[in-house]
C-alpha cells in the first residue's frame, strides 16, 4: 500500500441543512467510477460536521500536515478542505460556539503554513454567510461552483471546479487548458451544422474556469501554424475532440490526436456524428467518448458540459496516477517498467518502446516488461495484439500488463 496522495475534507455546520447534500455529492463523485481504477489511497473523502467532544460543538480536527497521525499513519501528500459557507457556520464562528471559530482558524493557518500541500475551496451556500468573522477567515479563497445554469447543475459545477482546482494544486499548473480539435468541413449528407456546434463548445468552455486553445483565435498571422498546432496539442492539459462526420479522415485532426496521445495528454472524444463516417481511424479510439445529441432546437448544451466533466476528471486522474508513480519509485518490489496513464494500445506501446534507452536489456535478458495502468483492464484479445507487437520487437512472452486490482490480487 502506498501513502495517501489526496484527502478531501468537506466541512459543514449541522444548522445548514443543505450542507449534508453537498457533502454527499462530493463523496459520491470522488469515490465514483472515474477514480476507482487507481491504486488505493489515491483520493479519499471525509466529512466533518457533528461535534467531536460535545453535541453542537466543533467537529473533529482536520489532520493537517505535521499534526501527527495516530498509529503511525502517513500524512496525505495533498489535503483539500471544502467548507460549506452557510448561515449556521457563520453564526457559530461569529459567536465562537463550541470552538467553531478555533476550528476554522486552525484550518486557515494550516493552509498558510503548508500552502503547497493544503488548499481551501469554499462552497457558498448563503449569500450573507461571509459578512462577519467567517468572511474574514475564508473570504480570500475563491469559491467553487456558483453561477448555476439550467443545463449545468450545481453538483456538476461544484465537482468539476473542485477537480480542476485539485489538479492545478497538485500539478503546479495555473489553469487547465482544453485544446479544441475539430474540422470546419461537413459531409454532403451532414445536416448537423458543425459550425454551430463548435461555437457552442467554445461558449460553454468560456462559461467555466477552463482555458481553451482554438486555432482560429490562437494562431497569429505569419506564425508557423503547423508547428504551433503540434506544440499546443502536446502541451495542453487535455484535448476535446469534436468528432463530426469528416473528423476522422482529416489529416490534421489525426495528427493532433496522435501527438496528444504520444505526450500523455488525455483525449476526450465528443461524439457528434451527423450522418455516417466513411472510415474511422484507429488513432482516435481507446479514449473516453461522450455523445452529443441533437434535438429540433439544436445541439444539447448539457452534453457539452458533461464532456467537460469527463475531461477535468481525466486530468485529475492522470495527475493522481503520476503522484502515485513518484511514491512507488521507492518501492523496488513493484518493478514497473511503464506506468501507463491509460490502458496501452498499439500507438502508445510502440511510442513508449521506441523511447526506451534500455530496450536492449529487456530483449537480451530475462527481465519481464511489467506495464501498470489504471482500470478498466484490457480484454484478452487486446492483450494478444500487444503481445504480437512485442514478439515482432524480439520480446516474445515478456509482457506483463496489469491494473492495480490485478496487482493486488497477486499480493503485490
Amino acid at each position: 500500500m502506498l501513502p495517501p496522495v489526496l484527502e478531501i475534507y468537506v466541512v459543514w455546520h449541522p444548522g445548514d441543512a443543505d450542507g449534508e447534500g453537498i457533502a454527499r455529492e462530493i463523496v459520491e463523485h470522488f469515490h465514483g467510477d472515474a477514480f476507482t481504477g487507481l491504486i488505493g489511497g489515491a483520493v479519499e473523502v471525509f466529512v466533518r460536521s457533528a461535534g467531536w467532544s460535545e453535541s453542537g460543538g466543533a467537529p473533529r480536527p482536520v489532520p493537517l500536515p505535521g499534526s501527527g497521525q495516530p498509529n503511525g499513519v502517513a500524512d496525505a501528500r495533498f489535503l483539500a478542505v471544502v467548507p460549506v459557507l452557510g448561515n449556521g457556520m457563520a453564526a457559530a464562528v461569529q459567536e465562537d460556539q463550541g470552538g467553531w471559530a478555533l476550528f476554522m482558524k486552525d484550518v486557515c493557518a494550516g493552509q498558510v503554513r503548508h500552502s503547497e500541500r493544503v488548499g481551501i475551496f469554499p462552497v457558498g451556500l448563503h449569500r450573507r454567510a461571509c459578512d462577519g468573522v467567517l468572511g474574514g477567515l475564508v473570504g480570500k479563497y475563491q469559491k467553487i461552483g456558483g453561477a448555476i445554469a439550467d443545463d449545468d447543475p450545481r453538483r456538476h459545477q461544484t465537482c468539476r471546479d473542485l477537480a480542476q482546482s485539485l489538479t492545478q494544486m497538485m500539478s503546479g499548473v495555473k489553469q487547465l487548458k482544453a485544446f479544441i480539435s475539430h474540422t470546419k468541413h461537413e459531409s454532403r449528407h451532414e445536416r448537423a451544422n458543425v459550425a454551430n456546434l463548435i461555437t457552442m463548445v467554445r461558449e460553454v468552455i468560456a462559461s467555466t474556469r477552463l482555458q481553451q486553445f482554438f486555432d482560429a483565435n490562437e494562431l497569429q498571422p505569419g506564425s508557423l501554424w503547423a508547428d504551433e498546432l503540434t506544440a499546443a496539442a502536446a502541451s495542453s492539459s487535455a484535448m476535446l475532440a469534436v468528432r463530426t462526420d469528416l473528423y476522422p479522415s482529416r489529416e490534421w485532426c489525426q495528427r493532433e490526436v496522435l501527438v496528444a496521445k504520444r505526450h500523455g495528454v488525455p483525449v476526450i472524444m465528443m461524439d457528434a456524428m451527423g450522418f455516417r463516417e466513411e472510415r474511422g481511424s484507429f488513432l482516435m479510439d481507446h479514449v473516453p467518448r461522450v455523445p452529443v445529441r441533437r434535438t429540433e432546437a439544436g445541439w444539447t448544451r448539457a452534453d457539452v458540459y458533461r464532456s467537460l466533466d469527463v475531461l477535468v476528471d481525466e486530468c485529475l486522474k492522470r495527475t493522481l496516477w503520476a503522484r502515485q508513480e513518484e511514491l512507488a519509485r521507492s518501492n523496488s518490489k513493484l518493478d514497473v517498467a511503464w506506468w501507463a496513464p491509460h490502458a496501452p494500445e498499439p500507438l502508445t506501446l510502440v511510442h513508449w518502446l521506441s523511447s526506451q534507452k534500455n530496450f536492449g536489456s529487456w530483449r537480451d535478458g530475462d527481465r519481464q516488461l511489467r506495464i501498470l495502468h489504471p482500470d478498466p483492464a484490457l480484454g484478452a484479445d487486446e492483450k494478444e495484439v500487444l503481445e504480437q507487437i512485442l514478439t515482432l520487437a524480439g520480446l516474445d512472452g515478456r509482457m506483463d500488463v496489469m491494473t492495480p486490482r490485478q496487482l493486488a490480487a497477486r499480493g503485490g
